[in-house]
């Protein structure tokens, strides 16, 4: 059954591109990339990453850092917010200070009443960043513990960055954190949309932040996923990923929307659990996170213009949604990925490109899939190579999870 469409209010991306939604537009037309060799010290492989510069930076004001550079520290958190401080919840601080964001929660929050806003966020890392640090320290100093500086409930905790943002943006409405791998951020819009329609909120808060820490690093190059240099999805002889972080917050209404606002048209969810890591072959789960989206939106396949691919770089995944994809569309359909940009920025991932998506609308842009030269020959899908201007009315964001969360985002003007 069809959904209403909910108005996207206010967005708001930070990622390797740049801070706030001016500078990855800016970087998405002219085909400037974000991804940088590691220099994580205790990342001891060859890789490239997409950082967000400045996170463990030194100390600043709170207002200067509203208006640093993309390449100036961030201060880190203080007063009420001090047990917060780590590099997941700096980066969320970072994000909500961009595009009036905050300000624009805030005017929803004296509208509708602070308890009537929800918060549905996504994440993987949390502060695991954090956490390895105290372990560090653990061992280097024969410490007899990890010491009082390991805050579970503020940093390690997926609930933290929850815990943080409500604070930070002091909201009394329902909180939840999803943590289904790389459908993170995506799955938060779905379960955003479902407590509006519900009655539970009157507006929502919905986003995903995930940041790079050694953990996720080596267990995806232990899995033999990690690529060397720069991922090329879709590309021949593709060989892995590379991981990035970002954060994506959005703010989201079903009050009468402003003609012309782009909306949350339509969602599809999905678990195919084929396996713990590795996709269905055949992307069963991924078609049918797509039907349910374009059903919920009441579309055809064909009146969908643009599809921002999960497109990871691995040659299971790609190959997997390249059947899915093909098969529902076409072999034509208008795709490309943007993690050859930002990277897979994980949890963040969903909402960092759904954001992008409404930016691409906004606009009137289709990103080129960055890095990737020769499409991969045993592909049935050709993505999009060069960033081109594109009137596009509606864009279809996908985002694919470790053991077969799928979920599909359908955006378009209300």
């Amino acid at each position: 059954m069809p959904i209403q469409p909910a108005s996207v209010v206010a967005r708001t991306v930070t990622s390797a591109l740049g801070r706030g939604c001016a500078a990855n537009v800016d970087a998405l037309w002219t085909m400037r990339p974000g991804l940088t060799p590691c220099t994580l010290d205790d990342v001891p492989v060859p890789t490239w990453v997409g950082a967000v510069a400045g996170l463990d930076g030194l100390r600043l004001d709170t207002h200067a850092a509203r208006e640093c550079s993309d390449a100036a520290p961030v201060a880190p958190l203080t007063g009420s917010l001090a047990d917060f401080d780590c590099r997941n919840n700096r980066l969320a601080q970072l994000a909500l200070a961009q595009d009036d964001f905050d300000a624009q929660v805030q005017a929803a929050i004296e509208h509708h009443g602070p308890a009537r806003i929800g918060l549905f966020l996504g994440t993987s890392t949390a502060g695991i960043r954090h956490s390895e640090h105290c372990y560090r320290l653990h061992f280097e100093r024969g410490t007899p513990d990890l010491g009082p500086d390991l805050r579970f409930d503020t940093t390690l905790s997926n609930f933290s960055l929850a815990a943080f943002v409500r604070r930070r943006l002091g909201l009394r409405g329902p909180a939840m954190v999803i943590a289904t791998a790389c459908s993170s951020g995506a799955k938060a819009f779905a379960a955003a949309h479902r407590s509006l329609s519900a009655g539970v909120c009157d507006a929502a808060v919905v986003g995903a932040v995930d940041t790079l820490c050694a953990t996720t690093l080596m267990g995806f190059n232990s899995l033999g996923l990690l690529a060397e240099h720069p991922c090329t999805p879709w590309g021949a002889g593709r060989t892995g990923i590379s991981i990035g972080e970002a954060a994506g917050f959005a703010l989201l209404s079903l009050a009468p929307p402003v003609s012309g606002r782009i909306g949350l048209l339509g969602y599809g969810e999905s678990s195919d659990a084929h396996h713990i890591t590795a996709p269905h072959p055949t992307g069963a789960g991924a078609k049918l996170a797509m039907e349910a989206a374009l059903r919920s939106a009441d579309m055809r396949p064909d009146q969908v213009d643009y599809i921002s691919l999960h497109g990871t770089g691995t040659q299971a995944n790609d190959q997997s949604e390249d059947h899915a994809v093909a098969q529902l569309f076409g072999n034509g359909a208008v795709v490309g990925s943007i993690k050859g940009w930002t990277g897979h920025t994980l949890g963040a991932s969903g909402a960092v490109e759904a954001v992008l998506s409404m930016l691409c609308l906004e606009h009137g842009l289709v990103p080129g899939t960055l890095n990737t030269t020769t499409v991969d020959p045993d592909l049935m899908l050709h993505p999009q190579l060069q960033t081109e201007a594109k009137p596009i009315r509606h864009v279809l964001s996908n985002a694919f999870g470790f053991g077969g969360n799928n979920c599909s985002l359908l955006f378009g003007r209300c």
